[in-house]
């Protein structure tokens, strides 16, 4: 961008007058400029250099080089300092944003889904909780038998919608199981058998 190289000779003496530091002048001096992206000014510095970098990110160094820059182009500019001095290099940056990006998109999407599961299945606790609560005469067998069925449906229910796929869902699916075979007084194995088989019924 050869405009911009000869914009960043024109304004690095009056950047240069508005700071202090040995280290700072030899950031200033050791920066290539690489371009205007979207609003971003890419200064690059040669790996060697590259522990100058802090020197060009300081508060007061940052905001001279964003005003001073971004008035000859009459545009509010962002600095981003990366390392290597070539376009290759801002090109390989670039991907590396990308792949960032995507990793965080997917831990985002990881810990969404485990919140709506764990969400899910607590939900299905608490509903477990109440069916029984409006379950009449929950004393009797008969009573406490349908509930059991009632429960075992909304379990199954809650399967087809948030499949098991991690340990966080299995242990809050476990607490469910264990919620009904304390309500109908019947073993936890023997409710999970009837999950499973109302399961491949569906």
């Amino acid at each position: 961008m050869p405009e911009l190289a000869q914009t960043w000779s024109e304004v690095l003496p009056d950047i240069r007058k508005g700071v202090t530091g040995v280290g700072v002048w030899t950031a200033l001096n050791a920066a290539v400029p690489l371009t205007i992206e979207d609003g971003v000014l890419v200064l690059g510095l040669p790996p060697a250099g590259a522990d100058l970098a802090g020197h060009l990110r300081l508060p007061q160094t940052r905001r001279l080089i964003e005003s001073e820059v971004g008035r000859h182009f009459d545009q509010p500019l962002t600095l981003r300092v990366i390392e290597g001095t070539t376009q290759e290099d801002w090109s390989t940056e670039k991907i590396r944003d990308t792949e960032k990006r995507r990793l965080q998109e997917q831990a985002l999407a990881r810990a969404k889904a485990q919140l709506q599961a764990g969400t899910s299945w607590e939900g299905v606790y608490e509903q477990l909780s109440r069916k029984f609560a409006e379950t009449p005469n929950r004393s009797l067998p008969q009573n406490r038998a349908k509930f059991f069925l009632e429960a075992v449906a909304i379990v199954v229910q809650a399967l087809q919608e948030t499949p098991i796929t991690d340990d966080l869902q299995e242990r809050n699916y476990a607490r469910c199981i264990e919620r009904i075979a304390q309500y109908a007084e019947i073993p936890s194995t023997i409710v999970a058998v009837a999950v499973l088989q109302k399961s491949f019924e569906g």
